[in-house]
């Protein structure tokens, strides 16, 4: 018999999982899925970790599937997956830990009401993240589910790189630079030992780009600064949302043009970005292939963005030994890649054009000649939550 852990990841209409066991070798990836649609057109499919379908499943139109019966059915395929081995926890990605939580932390009824007092801070994620945490507290007390944040990667951040210049009210009732995408650039730290040794206890920029983008700089191994703030709104043009934006713009928004904050909220979120630029997709393979001059202009954004906030980033570090990129863009497009480099060459950045153009992952993609040592990893966030959670257990 091995010990199992369950990764839960619950979006607003999905729940993603995984199904880590513990084996010789550490933690092996044996199953993962999701279940989508939910609230319209729910479908369900699991894979096994070479990519062979287990099963699937879809309900019919008109009988809505919410979080709750959708996590009944996660858990009752997980246990006939499990077979003779005994799951020993449940790890949640929880986008928000607020100023309180800078590491993961087992749930209870105590916790659990601390992080929904998070859910202002994070509306459009947190009710999500934590619904699938109280059903399976309900449905499975003797389960320990433990919640890992999004956030808590950048709490090591120095207090000015974490503030607004508001009133110290304000700071004090929470309103700070969080940082998102910790999970992700803490797996990202976690590999660079073993693959780069200078850039694990030197200067690194990681570059997490996907619908969702940011960057982060890393100092030996720790978040110091990062372009996400308080919201995950902030920072680069992400596939639907706005990334940076004046203050007055929403203020002219709500004054000139009548509009409510949810209808803001919505522009913002939903409607912005690269989608919003281009008029066409969200998509930046389907950008990256059409010949519409919007498409290359919202690519052309997304770039210069990128590299603007690589100075300020490199400025935070006082220099740069190594750029990662990784997320889905990241990993996969190659022409993105090209671009940044291209553009960051002042820092002394120098790419192979065949290493860059190479399926294999991870890669190292910059020359022998390049003073910064450009590589192509790919993200974990669900090892990482699942390493996580095997610790908190012991």
């Amino acid at each position: 018999m091995h010990n199992a852990i369950a990764v839960l990841n619950a979006g607003s209409s999905s729940i993603k999982f995984s199904l880590f066991v513990e084996r010789d070798q550490g933690l092996t990836l044996d199953v993962r899925g999701k279940v989508d649609g939910l609230y319209t057109t729910a479908r369900f499919i699991s894979t096994a970790s070479d990519g062979g379908v287990i099963a699937e499943r879809s309900w019919p139109e008109g009988v809505p599937l919410g979080h709750a019966a959708a996590l009944d059915h996660l858990i009752r395929h997980l246990e006939a997956e499990l077979a003779d081995d005994r799951l020993i926890g449940i790890g949640h990605r929880v986008v928000h830990g607020g100023p309180i939580y800078s590491a993961p932390v087992r749930v209870d009824g105590p916790v659990l009401q601390v992080l929904e007092s998070f859910t202002p801070l994070a509306p459009l994620h947190q009710p999500h993240n934590l619904t699938p945490i109280r059903q399976a507290l309900k449905r499975t007390p003797e389960v320990p589910q433990i919640a890992c944040f999004d956030t808590a990667f950048h709490r090591t951040q120095p207090e000015v790189a974490q503030m607004f210049a508001l009133p110290a009210d304000l700071r004090e009732a929470g309103i700070l630079r969080y940082g998102f995408h910790g999970l992700s650039y803490e797996y990202i730290a976690s590999t660079l030992p073993e693959l780069d040794p200078a850039a694990a206890t030197g200067r690194t920029i990681v570059l997490h780009l996907g619908n969702g983008a940011s960057m982060c700089a890393l100092a030996n191994g720790q978040s110091i600064a990062s372009t996400m703030g308080f919201t995950a709104l902030e920072g680069l043009p992400m596939g639907t949302r706005s990334g940076s934006l004046d203050p007055g713009v929403v203020l002219y928004l709500l004054e000139q043009r009548g509009m409510d904050a949810k209808a803001i909220e919505t522009l913002l979120y939903k409607a912005s970005g690269l989608l919003g630029v281009s008029g066409i997709s969200n998509d930046m393979r389907t950008l990256l292939a059409s010949e519409d001059p919007r498409a290359r202009l919202a690519v052309d954004l997304f770039c210069y963005r990128i590299n603007r906030e690589l100075g300020s980033l490199a400025a935070a570090l006082g220099g740069v030994d190594a750029i990662v990129f990784t997320g889905g863009i990241g990993e996969n497009a190659a022409p993105i890649r090209s671009r940044v480099c291209q553009d960051a060459a002042w820092l002394g950045v120098d790419i192979d054009a065949g290493a860059n153009a190479s399926a294999r992952r991870p890669c190292h993609i910059s020359t022998a000649a390049s003073r910064v040592n450009v590589w192509v990893i790919p993200t974990d966030e669900e090892r990482m939550i699942a390493r996580h959670t095997r610790r908190i257990l012991g």
